[in-house]
């Protein structure tokens, strides 16, 4: 049936009504392995959409891309029907890639594949995340983050010794001999990533030399018209897919959690 499915989509596309059911089915199968009450542990709900052209306005119209918050009255009209107990404070994403997460849940019939955030961790959830270096001359091109990793510190040179006499190490460290204009602009102690298990997400973090009136850490994310500067070193930004990181002036870092850039 699923092959029968597949085929029809592939040959016929649906309407987005049609789709839109395909999709709740798909996501309603998915939440029945947290039924009895694990819902309670769901931070959110991460959905991939691998398509483009025609395909991809076809989804964006079964998700009610213009209507924000609308799908995902959707799926929660579903949890209640399975006695989820989902959590009054979880979300609901929507990411439009070129490849779906190799270790998501994915859909058989369709061009889509899931992440459940949990407190936990343990159910198709990303606890993985992928930096690549945009702009600016790190010390490698792409670096691979794990939730056990702790702060991941992120700054000029991979030995800076603060004002405090202590000696950092710098996990993504850009060198300070670089000819590359932008490392000059990047402080010893600029930023740190770090896993963090009750949002189920990696969080950013200014250090020292990364909030105003120093250096400065920005936060671009996909299809936004601006970007967030942080202010201080207690406040951490969440980090999605494709959000893009400023260092300083003009060295840039993208964040993905869907897989190793190339």
């Amino acid at each position: 049936m699923f092959d029968f499915f597949k085929k029809r989509l592939d040959s016929h596309p649906p309407d987005a009504k049609t789709l839109r059911v395909a999709l709740l089915r798909f996501l309603k199968e998915s939440l029945q392995q947290v039924e009895g009450g694990e819902g309670r542990h769901i931070k959110g709900l991460q959905l991939f959409v691998a398509c483009s052209g025609i395909r991809q306005h076809l989804y964006e119209a079964a998700l009610y891309q213009q209507e924000p918050g609308r799908f995902q009255a959707e799926v929660q009209k579903i949890a209640d029907d399975f006695a989820l107990e989902l959590p009054t404070t979880w979300v609901m994403e929507t990411t439009f890639v070129d490849d779906l997460p190799p270790e998501a849940l994915k859909s058989p019939t369709l061009d889509v594949a899931l992440f459940i955030r949990t407190r936990t961790a343990s159910v198709h959830t990303l606890t993985k995340g992928y930096i690549r270096v945009l702009s600016g001359e790190a010390e490698q091109e792409t670096y691979t983050l794990t939730a056990s990793d702790g702060p991941v510190t992120i700054g000029r040179e991979r030995k800076a010794q603060g004002e405090n006499g202590f000696v950092r190490i710098n996990a993504i460290a850009f060198p300070a001999n670089s000819p590359q204009e932008g490392n000059r602009y990047i402080s010893r102690q600029h930023a740190h990533i770090e896993w963090d298990n009750g949002l189920g997400r990696f969080m950013l973090f200014a250090d020292e030399g990364g909030v105003p009136p120093r250096n400065k850490v920005k936060i671009k994310s996909a299809g936004a018209d601006t970007s967030i500067k942080l202010y201080s070193t207690h406040i951490g930004h969440p980090l999605r897919e494709a959000d893009q990181i400023v260092l300083g002036e003009s060295a840039v870092l993208e964040f993905s959690y869907i897989g190793k850039p190339d």
